[in-house]
């Protein structure tokens, strides 16, 4: 399983002290079937613990998954700034769902090398659960 952030994601999560083994440990739960919210098409959205607390009062992320292939963290916000995404936005998540799940391998290296996403590695410390 290959999982990414986007440019923004990662500026957000550098921003908030999230580091990449809660990334890894979110993807994790996810495919061990602990998902807070299936949107449908490829959409997730998932609490993240803020540094230092739980989730409860910490942040709810927007992945793009497709089990045992690719994550993509897109989106991050906290639940006390917002309380949910609107219908638009999350049409707009599922058709860039469709789109990053269609991408091949080269397509999706030329991404990385445009620095439009980020990989996370998640072995070592930062293993999938």
């Amino acid at each position: 399983m290959r999982v990414f952030k986007s440019k923004r994601f990662a500026k957000f999560a550098r921003k908030e002290q999230i580091a990449d083994a809660v990334l890894c440990a979110a993807i994790g739960e996810i495919e061990n079937g602990k998902i807070d919210a299936d949107l449908g098409g490829g959409v997730i959205k998932q609490r993240i613990a803020r540094p230092g607390a739980g989730k409860s009062g910490g942040f709810r992320s927007i992945i793009l998954f497709r089990r045992g292939d690719r994550a993509f963290f897109v989106h991050c916000f906290a639940k006390s700034e917002l309380a949910n995404i609107d219908l638009a936005l999350e049409r707009d998540f599922k058709d860039l769902a469709k789109l990053l799940f269609s991408y091949s391998e080269e397509q999706i290296e030329i991404l990385l090398e445009n620095e439009k996403f980020i990989e996370v590695k998640c072995d070592g410390e930062n293993k999938i659960l």
